[in-house]
């Protein structure tokens, strides 16, 4: 009867720590996939700001050749 129920016992055991590692698998799986997804929406918005960045640099440059530009930043046009 001693070894029934330590066969049973370890079985149990075995169960319970397989069922655990398929949990942290899946928990680390999502938590990778967060992560990436939060890198991507990171560079994205970098890459926003770059590019608006170069276009208001642009601009500035524009307004420079034309003469159109203040001193202060702002347009003399408006």
């Amino acid at each position: 009867m001693k070894k029934v129920v330590v066969v049973l016992a370890l079985v149990g055991f075995t169960f319970s720590t397989i069922s655990c590692r398929e949990t942290t698998q899946d928990k680390i799986e999502n938590s990778a996939e967060a992560a990436g997804q939060d890198i991507e929406n990171g560079l994205e918005e970098a890459g926003d700001a770059i590019e608006n960045g170069a276009n208001k640099a642009g601009q500035e440059i524009e307004e420079e050749i034309e003469g159109t530009d203040d001193y202060n930043g702002d347009d003399d046009n408006n």
